[in-house]
């Protein structure tokens, strides 16, 4: 090696388009705007578009959306599935490598982006398993000449019968990256994770002992302060209630009166109305 030569880590600089399936019609959410849905402020499909900031493409292989920077794709016959959804977003592909995920992956980062990446630089198809070492075919990395002849001799309906004979690698990876929103339950831990995420930080920020927090509790005295009093009421509640305990001045059943007034806030009201 040269004078001056730089030596490049395994998956840094790789190029590469990504392929985002957001599609799908999500039965079992009720025919919801899967994609659509938010998790942490943002939506899904969002969350994995950012976790591909480094492609050269962004395709979303799904409805457009105002989100800058993708190109939009849709397959044909629409709503045909994950095949013909992949290979309208392949028709896009220049890059030598494809990134294909899901539209419903919150947890997903660049950081596991770049570990697949690496990965399939060193040996070829990477597919990421689960926790319990299941494939998940929505969530890997591919040569894409490789792809685009498997595809153009396929004939089949499934991700697996396509794409299990292109794995050189089953990755697994920390965070869960593969973990999708197929339920109202799935897309509830999803949000808790990121309320788990933000505690964190926010009490490190402000200098609080997390383990003194009730989150729970305090969710319960607002989500009551929101639906008994009115929805501006709830964080102002808990803002006073931190003031109050920052001051040593709160009780010790501080929350559980500040619920009791909040769920008997119609009927107070009445009675001092009436006064005379």
């Amino acid at each position: 090696m040269g004078e001056g030569a730089t030596v490049r880590s395994w998956g840094e600089g790789v190029e590469f388009d990504a392929v985002i399936l957001a599609g799908g019609t999500a039965r079992r959410l009720g025919g919801a705007d899967k994609p659509g849905l938010t998790v942490g402020g943002r939506t899904l499909v969002e969350h994995v578009v950012a976790a591909v900031a480094g492609a050269g493409k962004a395709i979303v292989a799904g409805p457009e959306r105002p989100i800058p920077g993708v190109v939009f794709v849709r397959e044909d016959p629409p709503r045909g599935g994950p095949v013909p959804a992949l290979a309208a977003g392949l028709s896009e592909v220049r890059a030598p490598w494809v990134v294909l995920l899901a539209g419903d992956l919150p947890f997903m980062t660049a950081a596991h982006v770049s570990a697949m990446l690496r990965a399939a630089e060193r040996a070829g198809g990477v597919v990421l398993v689960d926790d319990g070492g299941r494939e998940q075919w929505l969530a890997g990395v591919w040569p894409a000449a490789e792809l685009k002849a498997a595809l153009a001799g396929y004939g089949g309906r499934s991700l697996k019968g396509l794409l299990g004979p292109l794995v050189a690698v089953r990755l697994a990876l920390r965070g869960r990256p593969w973990f999708d929103c197929d339920t109202m339950d799935d897309l509830e831990e999803a949000r808790m994770n990121v309320l788990n995420e933000w505690t964190a930080l926010a009490c490190k920020e402000l200098g609080i002992d997390p383990a003194t927090v009730d989150r729970d509790l305090i969710l319960d005295l607002t989500k009551e302060v929101a639906h008994g009093v009115a929805r501006p009421a709830a964080p102002l509640t808990a803002y006073l209630l931190g003031l109050a305990q920052g001051a040593g001045t709160a009780p010790e059943d501080a929350v559980a009166k500040l619920t009791t007034m909040a769920k008997n806030w119609s009927k107070a009201t009445t009675e001092t109305l009436t006064d005379d």
